[in-house]
């Protein structure tokens, strides 16, 4: 999901002061500015992204490290188990000790995995002892997680029950499917959580040899955002990630194919709805035509009840409750993808509107006021999207993560801006070709066939 889809602003959960917050309403166009970034290295060569944000006494950190399920390799799922286990054990604290300890304190700690990164967070008082005890912490979780056997039998049985639970899901058992017909052979093509198989064969070396592979200093973001100063930024970073080895960058990803045709499958599942997916590869951060693709997708199917997508499906025909499309950018890559769900006897009609629509709006491109009235919104609501330290921290992340242009927040008004209706229609053009897509249908009245499986896709 991309970050700019969130619009929050709550003080109280470390977002910025009511008066700030409001002026920042009032900034619009190129004037608007985003929060200074101080950036610098490591010790061990983790790259650390800083704003001071001395409003209110707490620091949110993340930590994030190349080290996504598209590093999973033959173990599916290794990535997301490794990330689970962080919080389980480590040093000679066990799961209630590491929970005890934030709760204590007030303070939040998660750990997760998506594709690209897997990311460690906690959000603190800045104030002691709750400072203290969230930093040594995370240190502990990041350098010296346990991984003892009855923790992972315990997780383990958890992520089965979650597989179980995707495969009764039709919504599930489609973005699983689709993956897998977007990308092939790639390893994006793998769903994150693992399969049934791969998740049981998993062992504690395994999760240890991954964890000194990719938990590293040069592997590894470290975003801060807080009530501190440089000099306490600093002592901080090297506090949570000093202990990590040096270790290496991990290799670049493989290149993502495009696809040579358009294909369609069908899966059967017995359910009332039938959940329609459609997409192929579409663009990596930092790709030239970000900016470009973001604003246009806006228009087709990202923004709601106003989108072109929701107003041929729902407002016209009244086909489908909501539907949809994004772009994902990844270090490759990701998909575009359009959805909805409709009831299974108009599955085939929803999906040709669909599709329909995203080739009048290639062919086409925006209205002016479509333009107008995107480019208001996007730009008028993106000082709220990053009013809350959460949000902020999530940006530096991505922003360290990808090697995006520290001035990202403070040029993303003006680029917004600047984009043509012609650009948007020529960016479509070259970027997304209807003629090619993976088309997934997941639902029907029958029983169950054996084609369908959410781990393991059509047998």
């Amino acid at each position: 999901m991309s970050v700019e889809n969130r619009v929050t602003i709550s003080p109280s959960r470390g977002g910025l002061c009511p008066a700030l917050a409001a002026g920042l309403l009032l900034l619009t166009g190129s004037v608007w500015a985003g929060p200074k970034i101080q950036t610098w290295e490591t010790g061990n060569g983790a790259r650390v992204l800083f704003v001071e944000a001395p409003e209110l006494p707490m620091v949110d950190v993340r930590v994030v490290f190349d080290a996504g399920s598209a590093r999973d390799g033959d173990k599916p799922g290794l990535a997301s188990m490794t990330a689970s286990m962080l919080t389980q054990g480590a040093r000679n604290w066990d799961a209630d000790a590491l929970a005890s300890r934030m709760e204590d304190v007030g303070a939040q700690l998660s750990a997760s995995a998506d594709r690209d990164m897997t990311s460690v967070s906690i959000r603190s008082l800045t104030q002691e002892p709750a400072f203290g005890t969230a930093l040594e912490t995370l240190a502990g979780v990041l350098a010296a997680p346990t991984f003892k056997p009855d923790d992972l039998e315990r997780v383990r049985q958890n992520a089965l029950i979650g597989l179980r639970q995707d495969e009764e899901s039709p919504s599930t058992v489609a973005k699983k499917s689709f993956y897998r017909a977007v990308f092939g052979e790639h390893p994006y093509a793998s769903d994150p959580s693992g399969t049934d198989t791969s998740v049981r064969a998993l062992s504690p070396d395994d999760l240890k040899a991954f964890h000194a592979r990719y938990y590293t200093g040069e592997n590894a973001v470290v975003a801060i955002v807080g009530a501190l100063d440089t000099t306490a930024a600093k002592a901080l970073a090297e506090r949570v990630v000093g202990k990590l080895p040096k270790g290496e960058r991990a290799p670049p990803l493989p290149e993502v194919a495009q696809l040579a045709a358009g294909a369609a499958q069908r899966i059967v599942f017995p359910s009332s709805q039938t959940t329609v997916m459609a997409g192929q590869p579409g663009m990596r951060r930092g790709d030239p035509d970000y900016f470009t693709l973001y604003l246009g997708n806006h228009i087709l199917g990202g923004s709601g009840l106003v989108s072109l997508l929701m107003d041929e499906v729902r407002e016209k025909r009244g086909l489908s409750y909501s539907t949809y499309s994004y772009f994902l950018p990844l270090a490759q890559p990701g998909p575009f993808m359009m959805g909805l769900q409709t009831r299974n006897d108009q599955a085939d009609q929803a999906r040709e509107v669909m599709i329909d629509t995203l080739k009048r709006f290639i062919a086409k491109g925006p209205t002016a006021d479509e333009l107008t009235a995107a480019k208001k919104n996007l730009s008028g609501g993106f000082p709220l999207r990053i009013a809350e330290n959460s949000d902020i921290v999530a940006y530096l992340a991505v922003i360290g993560f990808y090697g995006l242009p520290l001035d990202y927040l403070d040029r993303f008004v003006e680029r917004i801006e600047a984009i043509s209706g012609d650009q948007i229609r020529d960016a479509f053009a070259r970027r997304v070709h209807p003629e090619r897509l993976a088309v997934v249908t997941v639902g029907g009245d029958g029983e169950r066939a054996e084609q369908v499986s959410a781990t393991g896709g059509a047998d």
